[in-house]
């Protein structure tokens, strides 16, 4: 212990406590609340929290001398009990701290009190709730007192000692809530034994039920004068207990929530029990007992003589001897005792006339090295308050292990040390006793206990754990036992482990450094590894490759992160390592660009295959062009030279048919090269192919004259697809019809039979005379004899529907004759009233109106007029000017041109005296018919109210753009509102 730090602290409280009152016999605290009772029947009250204090005289109307025996404050220092003892018997007093005047307990009367059990988790300042008094007599009541009632609510006698009838010298007890109600733990002294009680429900059922039950009590012989029981409060709990005994100091922990311990009803609810014997404070000089005690958390106060010695609680060790500064009347005579102030954390000591207050300065500060030297390490860890302490027990507990040789658990411990021995003479610990194995587990845990911030420490750290990993699976291997069951399994552990790390250092491992490690060792696997972790995926793969594990490989590839075009650049060994592996993992791959794989397929398909093997290339640009649509041209003309390679021609006729731009607007039909397809299927001999390229490229003569070669009725369906140009298509079945009858052997009637049957099938776009020079001019015209004759009648039925058709036409022109000549003589009734659909005016109204009438034919005195069909009317001129305005600017240009040179040519037409034209102008066609013919088409084709120009007049806007006054006339300008004055409505 730290002799210069003074744990506990003495001061002098009050000199003259006992004011004139006799002396002080007894003190009790709770709450910086101080009551002491003194000689002369005074109970005196100090109540440091408020400065104030009063006295109770005890004594009135008792005869004879009255002195205090005991008093009692709650934790609080609200609730006061004390007894009187004199000539008269004892009585038993309880007063609350707004009580101006005690209350006698009368039922009490006679019964020497020696102890009182607070109720600490229930009490309040209004009410004592359950109060437990302990008598001399051996006897235990219970009693209750609320403060607004001014006297006890009810006084119980609760237990009596039989068996051995002793006073009760000391009283504890503690409440838990349970579930199924209360439980009470009561703790009670005798000069000779400790009792415990326990049950749920009330004290008085709780006692009730020890008639037909033993009462538990520990039992310890010697003879002491005041025998003390004290709890230890912490947190409002008592922790732990100490019992003056005439033996020694009894004491132990507190466990009043573990049921467990009392199962079949014990209740022995005290753990880890010990006793301190008095032999050990008075260092071999004869024992003194203490007169009174107090408890610390851990320490004990002892009072001995006019000394308090505190004793380590722990250690059993005395570790200060308190003095007391005493006056001089007073120094003959020892301090009386020691009481505790459970609430304020303080401690009283009492003579006859002063109080003394002992002060507690950090009494746990040293308990670290207490535990420590008892070698209780987790009680040490669990006390110390700095990290060298920490390291302090670490490195105990270290050495010890290592003087132990157990060399892993050490290490485990010396990776916790930071600061007291450094990580050089740690390792050189384990260097020098060849433990390679434990100074690879304290560097993994030294490891653990550094923190991110040293990257450099844990870097170097980690690879000298990586080397050590590596040296100790490199032993294993060397050993000559490594092939026995246990070495392998200890193989397996170690490689394991040594991945786990791998795995957890990834991020401070230096990749160039572990890799090159990891390759002086041999440990490929591991390097492997390590550079799948490191994601360096192309170390990998060849790994993989190497191994002839294509899958393995593959696998990897499909990995998000890694690069895609590591699958270009293994793609050719992969392929040829495992070819549908391959492909299936290319079909499942996104993103990937088929026209980069062409080296790798070209490579696989340049080697032999089995005749029945699937032809995985095949198969992978099949799903490119069927599936993802590809229209790379290198894809298709691989497909395409794959598909010329087989023998079965069936899948590249179908290839070459297939639409692959099918649906595109503006789209071609296919995507590989026409010419290097035909190379390519002439080099192959793939004819039908060729004829189909053939014709596909518009080369429909070499396309029909290779299909004679393969099939005859190829090169018809070749001819036939020619459809646009009737001269070729005929030249086409020529060259047909040619080598039919050139190829066909037997009799002359036979062959012309077939040549007849062949001219069926063009559909009549050859005569007999198309093929008559194609057979040699010795055959006989008796053999064409019926063909000719067939030729013939056709043509007769032909020269008939011609001459039908111009008997139509002749007779469908005079029809359109006589129209014409009827169209002339046509004409419209006019109504009197009708009037002009622009003007309103009147159609019949006198020429002299209107000065635009030149150069129009007029009846009479009227204006010129148009009428139509539909019923309209206009005056010329009107529908001129409504024509003009609503057409397009060119249009009304050209109608007005037209008028003005009919206005020009119009003074020199010969009329008649009543405004007719004369005959003769009808059929002569003059300048200012053509003139007015033009501006009749121009004008009047159609009606301006029915026709086109009404219906194009839905777009044109309502207020013309000419008229923007007229839109600035409705808009609606703000007034002076000055003097127009608001309304307000009640809504």
């Amino acid at each position: 212990m730290d002799q210069g730090r003074q744990v506990f602290t003495v001061d002098l409280l009050e000199r003259y406590a006992a004011k004139g009152k006799g002396v002080i016999t007894c003190m009790a605290a709770g709450n910086d609340v101080i009551v002491i009772g003194t000689s002369k029947g005074w109970v005196i009250r100090h109540d440091f929290g408020v400065g104030d204090s009063f006295d109770i005289d005890l004594s009135v109307g008792r005869p004879g001398e009255q002195s205090i025996h005991r008093v009692f404050v709650d934790p609080g220092g609200s609730h006061c009990i004390a007894t009187v003892v004199g000539s008269g018997g004892a009585e038993t007093y309880y007063t609350h701290a707004k009580w101006t005047k005690p209350r006698v307990l009368s039922k009490l009367k006679g019964l020497v009190v020696n102890a009182v059990a607070w109720n600490r988790q229930q009490i309040t300042e209004a009410s004592t709730k359950e109060v437990i008094l302990g008598a001399e007599n051996g006897q235990l009541h219970e009693i209750a007192v609320d403060e607004k009632d001014k006297r006890e609510k009810y006084i119980k006698f609760l237990f009596q000692l039989t068996e051995l009838p002793e006073a009760f010298m000391g009283l504890q007890m503690e409440t838990a809530n349970l579930t199924n109600g209360t439980r009470y733990y009561v703790m009670a002294v005798t000069p000779t034994r400790l009792y415990s009680f326990t049950g749920i429900g009330t004290l008085e059922t709780v006692f009730a039920s020890y008639l037909d039950r033993a009462v538990h009590f520990m039992e310890l012989p010697g003879e002491i004068p005041n025998s003390e029981l004290h709890f230890f409060i912490k947190q409002r709990r008592a922790v732990h207990f100490a019992w003056l005994s005439g033996t020694g100091i009894y004491h132990g922990g507190l466990n009043f929530g573990a049921q467990h311990s009392y199962p079949n009803g014990d209740e022995n609810f005290v753990e880890n029990k010990a006793l301190l014997d008095y032999s050990k404070l008075s260092e071999g000089a004869e024992a003194i007992k203490p007169s009174s005690m107090a408890v610390s958390e851990f320490h004990f106060l002892l009072l001995i003589g006019n000394k308090v010695k505190v004793v380590n609680r722990i250690s059993e060790q005395i570790i200060e001897e308190l003095q007391f500064d005493q006056t001089s009347e007073s120094v003959s005579r020892d301090i009386i005792g020691l009481c505790i102030d459970a609430t304020a954390g303080l401690f009283y000591a009492y003579d006859q006339n002063s109080i003394f207050q002992v002060s507690v300065n950090d009494e746990g500060r040293d308990m670290w090295k207490v535990y420590l030297d008892m070698k209780e390490y987790t009680a040490a860890l669990a006390n110390c308050r700095d990290p060298l302490q920490r390291d302090q027990v670490y490195l105990l507990q270290a050495d010890a292990a290592f003087a132990s040789r157990d060399f892993l658990r050490a290490a485990s411990f010396y990776a916790k040390v930071n600061y007291i021995l450094s990580f050089e003479e740690i390792t050189l610990k384990f260097i020098s006793a060849s433990e390679q194995d434990a100074l690879r587990t304290f560097l993994l845990r030294k490891l653990d206990n550094l923190t991110k911030d040293d990257k450099c420490q844990i870097t170097m750290i980690s690879t000298w754990a990586t080397e050590l990993y590596l040296d100790k699976i490199n032993r294993l291997l060397l050993e000559e036992e490594s092939a026995s069951e246990n070495h392998s399994s200890e193989y397996q552990s170690v490689i394991q482990e040594f991945r786990a790390f791998l795995s957890d250092s990834k991020d401070v491992l230096d990749e160039a450094t572990t890799m090159r490690l990891l390759e002086s060792y041999g440990r490929v696997e591991e390097l492997v590894y390590f550079a799948s972790l490191k994601e360096q995926y192309e170390i990998v793969i060849h790994h993989y490759i190497q191994q002839g594990e294509a899958k393995r490989a593959l696998e990897v590839l499909q990995k998000p992160a890694v690069p895609i075009d590591l699958q270009y650049k293994f793609a050719p060994d992969l392929i040829a390592l495992d070819a549908y592996e391959t492909v299936e993992s290319w079909m499942a791959t996104k993103n990937l660009n088929p026209r980069k794989l062409i080296p790798a397929m070209m490579r696989y398909s340049s080697e032999p295959h089995a005749k029945n093997e699937t032809h995985e290339v095949i198969k992978y640009l099949e799903f490119c062009v069927h599936q993802l649509h590809n229209e790379d041209p290198g894809i298709h003309n691989l497909l395409l030279s794959l598909y010329a390679k087989q023998e079965d021609d069936g899948a590249l006729l179908r290839f070459l048919q297939c639409k692959f731009g099918k649906g595109r607007e503006n789209g071609p039909d296919f995507f590989y090269d026409p010419k290097y397809a035909l190379r390519l299927c002439l080099k192959e001999k793939r004819m039908r192919a060729c004829v189909h390229i053939y014709s596909m490229m518009a080369m429909h003569e070499e396309a029909v004259a290779l299909a004679l070669q393969v099939d005859p009725e190829l090169a018809m369906a070749e001819a036939d697809k020619v459809e646009d140009d009737e001269d070729l298509r005929k030249k086409l079945w020529l060259m047909v019809a040619k080598h039919v009858i050139e190829q066909e052997k037997g009799t002359k009637r036979e062959n012309i039979r077939k040549a007849i049957a062949f001219l069926k099938e063009t559909d009549g776009l050859l005569k007999i005379e198309d093929i008559l020079p194609f057979f040699p001019d010795f055959a006989l015209i008796d053999d064409f004899k019926e063909a000719i004759c067939s030729s013939l009648e056709d043509y007769n039925k032909q020269i008939e529907q011609l001459k039908q058709e111009m008997n139509d036409a002749t007779h469908g022109a005079d029809n359109i004759r006589n129209d014409i000549s009827a169209l002339a003589q046509r004409y419209a009734v006019i109504d009197r009233d009708e009037e002009c659909g622009v003007c309103k005016r009147k159609i019949l109204t006198v020429a002299a109106d209107y000065r635009f009438s030149r150069g129009y034919t007029s009846a009479g005195p009227m204006a010129p007029f148009y009428v139509f069909p539909c019923g309209h009317s206009f005056h010329a001129q009107c529908l001129i000017a409504h024509v003009t305005r609503c057409t397009n600017e060119t249009q009304a240009e050209y109608i007005l041109d037209l008028h003005k040179q009919l206005t020009l040519l119009g003074d020199g037409s010969r009329k008649d005296l009543n405004g007719s034209i004369a005959e003769d102008s009808i059929s002569s066609t003059t300048p200012a018919d053509k003139l007015r013919s033009q501006l009749d088409d121009a004008i009047a084709s159609e009606c301006p109210f029915c026709g086109e120009l009404m219906i194009n007049e839905i777009s044109l806007p309502f207020i013309l753009p000419e008229e923007s006054q007229e839109v600035s006339s409705w808009e609606i300008k703000p007034h002076n509102l000055g003097n127009q004055r608001t309304l307000s409505l009640q809504v």
